[in-house]
């Protein structure tokens, strides 16, 4: 589908929220796009930094590219996006699926944000259609809804690469969890199944690692590989048999550490929430609510 059949893809491991970031394009001096960047947070002073960033943006400058697209495969619950610091960094325009404003409408009401939050999406400077194709310079990219996680998923497919969001792990690792709002684990079986329909050859790059023991971490894998080994949908497993799993697992789960902070900001396309009268952001901690 693409005109580059093999883009050119560099990974980035934060290894304080076992996130993987990439930036994706043809050949250096030439357009790129920017995939589920991380914006650092310390949750015990409540200070934000951006050497993770900085790190993705010093690559995107030595191998001259310019950045068309930042784009987010969903509202993590795990991480803050640096998009809006990149896009003001960088340039570019930010991306997710066009469902975020269910997340937004649910999340609005959680953390009763401000009354000039609008839940339409308009903090994003494009909401993508599944099925939707844009260029990556001569790359194209195609926007594929894998919901299930949450009901904005998106996974990105360039050429032989798919960028999968929060749908698969490797293999050892498995699954992404269910019980988040809008989460459904019969919707996120059907959304992967739609990526192991895809070459076996496909190139299959992870938004996330949580390596066992005796294992560093990793992010690249591949269609055949999930199929043959996935410890929880390798082929045979059926739709009952995994919903029973993931939803059992689920509930032995809590929540991630940076849930409260991230959605906040991630919703707003990774800006923080608007200044108070005294000009300091502030983040909400909704009691008794999740």
């Amino acid at each position: 589908m693409a005109t580059h059949p093999v883009p050119a893809v560099q990974a980035f491991f934060d290894p304080a929220t076992w996130t993987v970031s990439y930036v994706v394009y043809a050949a250096p001096g030439g357009d790129c796009a920017i995939v589920d960047a991380v914006l650092d947070y310390d949750a015990k002073s409540g200070r934000t930094s951006t050497a993770s960033a900085d790190r993705m943006a010093d690559f995107v400058r030595a191998h001259k590219l310019t950045v068309q697209w930042i784009l987010e495969t969903h509202a993590h619950a795990d991480h803050l996006s640096a998009a809006h610091y990149l896009r003001g960094t960088l340039g570019g325009q930010i991306a997710i699926g066009a469902p975020i404003t269910q997340v937004q409408k649910v999340f609005q009401s959680i953390f009763h944000l401000e009354d000039s939050f609008t839940p339409d999406g308009s903090q994003f400077d494009h909401l993508l259609q599944d099925g939707e194709v844009i260029a990556v310079g001569p790359l194209s990219l195609q926007a594929l809804a894998v919901p299930g996680h949450t009901p904005a998923c998106m996974a990105f497919q360039v050429g032989d690469a798919v960028f999968v969001g929060d749908t698969l792990f490797m293999p050892d690792v498995g699954t992404a969890r269910c019980d988040f709002p809008g989460g459904d684990a019969h919707v996120l079986y059907r959304s992967m199944q739609r990526l192991l329909s895809l070459p076996d050859t496909t190139r299959l790059f992870m938004c996330h690692d949580y390596p066992p023991a005796g294992r560093s971490a990793q992010w690249e894998t591949t269609v055949a590989a999930q199929k043959a080994t996935n410890i929880h949908v390798h082929d045979g497993v059926t739709e009952a048999e995994f919903v029973a799993m993931r939803q059992a697992r689920d509930a032995t789960l809590a929540m991630p550490n940076l849930i409260l902070p991230s959605v906040q900001v991630n919703i707003r396309a990774g800006a923080l929430p608007p200044p108070e009268a005294n000009g300091v952001a502030y983040l909400k901690v909704p009691l008794n609510a999740l």
